[in-house]
């Protein structure tokens, strides 16, 4: 008979493997179906699109640009819709809408025809990013959270990792690392045919294009016709293997379904009905004691034996719109959603999805040798982003990574500003990649982690991603091929074509935005930092009050979430 923590933990490690194995594929589908639907614009652009659909001047730009009108509109009511559909319908809704809309982009033959298309695509993408982000918040703990996303955020990478398993006896801090690279390893070798064919749409694009002249249609145009089918299918999938939450995963016994929901309560104060006895407030400034941290309900627990049974499991939350608003004013929304746009606005778009290819191809390189060489970048950028992912859980840390890696891509962009020669241009690439890309499963992370109540985290995600694709209309003006029109607002993004391969107006833009992002992101930290040694001194008491008061009048039935004083933010 294992003792309670010996049991704990086989229970967890357990779950946890059946977690990744059901649910991190899928996404890691999904999102690699994104990543190649962004990637697919600039690579059908090398391949004809803007000759086939008399494209003049900044046109491609401005059809890049209105995607955002309906993709940022979206985000937020999507994750409030998720709730009453479950994720495991609406996610693969929105895949399989927009799979449908790529298939149709292979008809385009107008710039007319190119903006409703784009328009169409952007609604119906607008949610992934912000679903998927809720969902894993709704299975996963708070500090097994960014492997996760690190994972399936890689997945639009590459599959040049391999994780050997250890079979010594490891001490007990070892083994949740251990656990992390055995979902890794699984996760690699499962999903290894997705992400062999993802090395990157440079590669994959690079094969489709091949088929130019098939059926008597332009290789660009089968680019949509067969990356969109095989996003129909990928949503197909996924609405069959995913999951709608742990109560209803059938992959779970009672036994581990019954533990899965107690250790995730654990990790969060999702209180709905009056204040318990536990949550009395008491004094500013009093002492709390070891017996105090025992008999209240203790946010960090790593057991689950104190929670409440399945059988006891609070209602669901009702919708309120003072948590929406919670969400929309709450300045760690701002400071890291902001901090996003930067990195939106530079490697994330202006170099992924768009500018990479038109910086490559500046550097010399035409059609398929274009597309090839937009892909070894990446190899460094993903490995270091499953590290990070790791490190960034098993030290609970997301802004302190960030402070850490950006830095790799002001270097990046000083020496692409600075170069005399194409090569080191291209090496430059590297960097920036290397810095962005573990960066932005840690802002990711930051929210999901920093907020509790299900609508305050629904909306904070979404906002996030909201305030940062704004990003997305300075993205796609960056790297331009002519002059732009003259607009007060973009009038200054504008770079010639006789800037290639230099780009020089480009990169110090990108390189603005990428040290805005690491100031945001310290003083995000810092903020964390200050709020989280008031809680430990006894200084966010009153909060226990206040929520009191709000429940007696009933202006509240929400939890009372990330506002209990014992709730501590994650870096």
């Amino acid at each position: 008979m294992p003792s309670p923590e010996e049991y704990d933990r086989i229970m967890t490690r357990r779950i946890l493997w059946k977690l990744d194995c059901y649910i991190l594929p899928p996404l890691a589908v999904l999102w690699l179906a994104n990543f190649i639907d962004r990637s697919n614009v600039g690579n059908a652009r090398i391949a004809g699109l803007e000759r086939d659909a008399h494209l003049q001047g900044n046109q491609f730009n401005a059809a890049l640009a209105v995607f955002y009108v309906t993709y940022l509109v979206v985000e937020i009511p999507s994750n409030i819709v998720l709730k009453k559909m479950k994720a495991n319908r609406w996610i693969p809704l929105l895949v399989f809408l927009w799979g449908v809309v790529t298939t149709l982009t292979s008809l385009v033959n107008s710039y007319g025809g190119l903006i409703a298309i784009r328009l169409c695509l952007g609604l119906c993408e607008g949610g992934l990013l912000p679903g998927m982000i809720l969902y894993l918040s709704t299975v996963y703990r708070r500090h097994e959270f960014q492997l996760r996303v690190g994972i399936f955020y890689a997945s639009g990478g590459h599959n040049y990792l391999v994780i050997l398993q250890d079979t010594q006896t490891h001490s007990p801090g070892q083994h949740l690392f251990l656990e992390h690279l055995e979902a890794l390893n699984y996760f690699i070798r499962k999903s290894g045919v997705y992400l062999t064919i993802s090395l990157f749409s440079g590669l994959l694009a690079t094969a489709i294009t091949k088929m130019e002249g098939v059926g008597g249609l332009a290789g660009w145009r089968w680019i949509y016709i067969l990356e969109g089918l095989a996003t129909i299918v990928a949503s197909i999938i996924a609405a069959l293997v995913l999951p709608a939450d742990i109560s209803s995963a059938k992959f779970l016994s009672a036994e581990e379904r019954s533990f899965a929901l107690k250790r995730l309560r654990a990790g969060d104060i999702t209180i709905t009905s009056g204040m318990s006895p536990e949550l009395q407030p008491r004094s500013p400034g009093s002492v709390i004691t070891e017996k105090d941290k025992e008999s209240r309900l203790e946010v960090k627990a790593d057991s689950p034996a104190s929670i409440a049974s399945p059988d006891e499991e609070d209602a669901p939350e009702p919708f309120e719109i003072r948590e929406i608003i919670r969400g929309l004013i709450d300045i760690q929304t701002w400071l890291t959603g902001i901090a996003y746009l930067g990195l939106v606005a530079t490697s994330d778009y202006a170099n992924d999805k768009y500018g990479r290819p038109t910086i490559v191809t500046g550097l010399g390189y035409s059609g398929g040798a274009a597309q090839l060489h937009t892909v070894p970048p990446y190899v460094p950028a993903v490995v270091l982003t499953v590290i990070v992912a790791i490190l960034s859980d098993r030290l609970k840390w997301r802004g302190p990574f960030i402070l850490i890696c950006l830095p790799l891509t002001v270097i990046g962009y000083i020496v692409a500003i600075t170069a005399k020669t194409n090569g080191t241009r291209y090496i430059a690439v590297f960097f920036m990649a290397a810095g962005v890309y573990p960066s932005g499963p840690c802002i990711l992370s930051i929210l999901p982690n920093n907020s509790s109540g299900h609508y305050k985290k629904a909306t904070t995600t979404a906002f996030q991603l909201a305030i940062a694709n704004t990003g997305g209309f300075i993205a796609t003006f960056v790297y331009t091929k002519g002059q732009l029109p003259a607009s007060a607002l973009l009038v200054e993004l504008k770079a010639s074509a006789d800037q290639a391969p230099k780009y020089i107006r480009g990169h110090s833009i990108v390189l603005a935005f990428v040290i805005l992002s690491w100031l945001l992101i310290a003083a995000n930290v810092s903020y964390c930092m200050w709020e989280n040694k008031a809680r430990r001194e006894g200084r966010r008491q009153r909060n226990l009050e206040l929520y009191q008061q709000m429940w007696d009048s009933g202006k509240t039935r929400a939890p009372i979430g990330d506002r209990h004083p014992q709730f501590l933010f994650t870096l």
